[in-house]
């Protein structure tokens, strides 16, 4: 786009912020946003015109009203989760509709894969982990392995591992989200040979009650760093307007944040999985409230929240959508 261009379609709005102050800290910080989103474009494609000077200046100016002798709130670490972590969720809703297809699909190819051909389970697997189950089911302690350390150290070991795995999935994402794709692949198969391996037994209900205690937020957490992932390789394949490098700065800082955020619920994960789930035997209505309470969790918090913030500033958004310049053909 020409500059003579990208002037003109969003002259108006500079001169609006201008002249008509606002002290509502959300509408604040969308116009901030959306000036150094301007900002970013021109030093990109204008770096030495005056059109960037202009816009740094007025970047500076809302940077100075939202910091400047600001005193911090003492919940200011709170409110990334509250409202930035799940903003990023709706702004990235297509990598996570992307990313949950993606490993649903292959977890029900691994129960489907391991039914119809005997070896399969074993390959992905192991033969070890296999037979142990298999002897576990024998005595009549199918989930056995949940209860063979102490529960101290198989939290410790299980949380290092996940976040372990998140960290990888999201960094593999550098590889043009291929290696994210690898990521979600092979999790998804090896979630779908396990749960076969017990529904196989005539344990399927059983298994959901006790596995999915602790698999519902660890599962969850897999496929939001494929999200994280898609993030910061779809910023390298599909830069937009910016220059690929602004691009992929920006989409591996969002990524990351996801990584960051999601971190707690790993560790939770891990903690049901090392104190709660080795006890099988526990009431039926208990399972449920421990695995349902942890679906309602995922469910408003990945999506219905965020819709909800989405639609609280959708006049802010709208408008910034409508300024927005385009790329030139």
């Amino acid at each position: 786009m020409r500059e003579a261009l990208f002037v003109k379609q969003n002259t108006a709005r500079w001169r609006k912020y201008e002249t008509e102050k606002t002290s509502d800290p959300d509408e604040l910080a969308e116009r901030f946003i959306s000036i150094t989103d301007d900002l970013a474009y021109a030093k990109t494609f204008y770096p030495q015109s005056k059109t960037t000077g202009y816009l740094n200046g007025l970047a500076s100016g809302f940077h100075q009203s939202i910091y400047k002798n600001r005193k911090e709130k003492s919940n200011r670490f709170l409110s990334f989760w509250r409202h930035e972590l799940p903003w990023l969720f709706y702004q990235h809703r297509r990598e996570l509709l992307v990313s949950f297809l993606f490993f649903i699909t292959f977890f029900l190819i691994g129960i489907f894969s391991a039914k119809y051909d005997g070896s399969f389970i074993r390959l992905v697997l192991g033969d070890d982990y296999v037979n142990m189950t298999n002897e576990n089911i024998a005595k009549g302690d199918p989930f056995g392995v949940y209860k063979g350390e102490n529960e101290w150290l198989m939290f410790w070991m299980i949380a290092k591992n996940n976040l372990t795995v998140t960290a990888i999935t999201y960094l593999f994402g550098i590889v043009l989200s291929v290696g994210t794709l690898y990521h979600l692949f092979k999790n998804g198969l090896m979630v779908g040979c396990f749960q076969y391996l017990f529904i196989a037994k005539g344990l399927a209900v059983k298994s959901i009650l006790v596995i999915w205690i602790h698999g519902t937020l660890e599962i969850s957490t897999i496929i939001l760093a494929g999200t994280a992932g898609l993030i910061m390789g779809n910023s390298i394949v599909f830069p937009k307007t910016y220059s690929r490098m602004v691009s992929f700065k920006k989409g591996a800082l969002n990524g990351m944040k996801v990584i960051i955020g999601i971190s707690p619920i790993v560790v939770t994960a891990a903690f049901f999985e090392g104190f709660v789930t080795r006890h099988t035997e526990m009431p039926v209505w208990l399972s449920c409230c421990i695995l349902g309470g942890s679906a309602a969790f995922i469910i408003w918090y990945v999506i219905l929240y965020p819709i909800y913030l989405s639609q609280k500033l959708k006049p802010v958004s709208s408008n910034e959508r409508e300024s927005r310049p385009e790329p030139s053909a």
